[in-house]
C-alpha cells in the first residue's frame, strides 16, 4: 500500500468515526430537544458535520473516493443511542461521551501514522483539539443532572 492509499484509508476511517457522529448527535437532539443541554449540543453536531465535510475534502484531495456511510461504528452508536434514549438524559449525554472519547483515540491513532504528510497531521491535530473540547462540554453538562 502506497503512502497515499495508507491516508485515503486512514482519513476515510475518520470520516466514518464523524459520519456516525453526526448521526448520534442527531439522535441526542431529537430525544433532548427543547431543554437547555440541546443549545449546547447543537455546535457539537455542527462541527461533527463540518469535520466531516473537510474529511471529505482531504480524501478527494488525495485522489481518493470518499466513504459514504458511517460502517461499523456508526451501527454501534446506534446501538448505544437508541439504549440511551431509553434510559433517559445522562444516559444519552454518557452515549455521546463514549463515543467522542472512541474518535479521539481514532485521531490519536492516526496522528502516529507515519505516512500523514504536513497538511494531514495539522487537520488530524485540530480535529484532536475540537474532539477534547466536545468531551469537556459533555463532561460538565452530565455534571450539571
Amino acid at each position: 500500500m502506497t503512502a497515499t492509499e495508507t491516508r485515503v484509508d486512514v482519513f476515510n476511517g475518520l470520516l466514518r468515526g464523524e459520519l456516525a457522529a453526526t448521526e448520534t448527535y442527531q439522535q441526542a437532539l431529537e430525544k433532548l430537544n427543547g431543554q437547555k443541554c440541546a443549545d449546547d449540543l447543537r455546535p457539537l453536531h455542527r462541527a461533527h458535520r463540518e469535520a466531516a465535510n473537510e474529511l471529505r475534502q482531504h480524501v478527494r484531495e488525495l485522489g481518493g473516493k470518499p466513504d459514504q456511510g458511517s460502517g461499523a461504528w456508526g451501527a454501534f452508536a446506534k446501538a448505544v443511542e437508541g439504549a440511551a434514549k431509553v434510559f433517559g438524559d445522562a444516559a444519552a449525554l454518557k452515549a455521546l461521551k463514549e463515543g467522542e472519547e472512541h474518535g479521539l483515540e481514532d485521531y490519536k491513532n492516526a496522528a502516529a501514522n507515519s505516512d500523514l504528510g504536513p497538511t494531514c497531521r495539522t487537520l488530524v491535530s485540530r480535529l484532536t483539539n475540537e474532539t477534547r473540547s466536545h468531551i469537556a462540554v459533555l463532561d460538565r453538562l452530565i455534571e450539571a443532572l
